[in-house]
């Protein structure tokens, strides 16, 4: 790596620290330029503005999600559907690591600045798209425990969702119950997935049944067991 490449990503590294920690829109080109040790000359070199910056930020995040997010997660265990709770559970650790100081980096930018800018908007929806296609090929690696048919891709959206969201409530409320819970939720609709897979085995249900949802007094006893069955923390996820 030339002297030259350095400063780019050091630049780029600090601006995507300080997006995370403060916003973009908080953030000056100042703070920026004093964290990175360069000067103005330095970053114009490399960044014609504070908006060609910030694509440089999501880029780098789009290139990290594979090494940093997902491998990881992955790596963590060989069951296909429990990669899904240990990329949620890296999200966890990133609320106790920050003191509830930052939740999705990509996120954030998406809440701050909506589609304001082309390019980002973009940059953001691939990054949420490739998150979305890792978590439904987990999903299909474990086809024979799921209902035939099942929106694999839907699901997968579904999991983004809880976490975007059970990231921004628990840092509005500096709590990890909020995300806790909605965590335990959505492993409990799991549950209710792959129960339904093993009646459908049972019963030889028509694949056109297969989206059919169980009785909901069934799939609030095993939503309550869920959150019974270890009240006090997070690992009964």
């Amino acid at each position: 790596m030339t002297p030259r490449s350095e400063t780019r990503d050091r630049i780029v590294e600090e601006a995507a620290r300080l997006f995370h920690e403060r916003g973009y829109s908080a953030t000056g080109i100042s703070t920026i330029l004093d964290r990175a040790g360069v000067n103005s000359g330095s970053l114009y070199h490399f960044f014609p503005g504070k908006e060609a910056l910030l694509i440089g930020v999501l880029e780098r995040h789009l290139a990290q999600l594979e090494p940093v997010i997902l491998r990881p997660a992955e790596s963590t265990t060989e069951d296909p559907l429990e990669r899904v709770f240990a990329l949620l559970e890296g999200y966890r650790r990133g609320l106790l690591v920050s003191g509830f100081a930052r939740g999705c980096p990509v996120g954030n930018l998406s809440l701050e600045l909506g589609d304001r800018v082309p390019r980002v908007r973009s940059l953001i929806d691939e990054y949420f798209s490739r998150w979305v296609t890792r978590v439904s090929s987990w999903l299909a690696q474990a086809e024979d425990r799921l209902p035939v048919g099942l929106d694999r891709n839907g699901v997968a959206r579904l999991v983004l969702a809880v976490m975007e969201g059970a990231l921004m409530q628990a840092r509005t409320a500096r709590d990890l119950a909020p995300y806790d819970h909605a965590v335990a939720q959505l492993r409990a609709h799991f549950r209710l997935l792959e129960d339904y897979a093993d009646r459908e085995i049972a019963e030889g249900l028509p694949a056109e049944e297969a989206a059919v949802g169980r009785p909901e007094s069934e799939s609030a006893r095993s939503v309550a067991e869920a959150e019974a069955a270890e009240p006090s923390g997070w690992r009964y996820w």
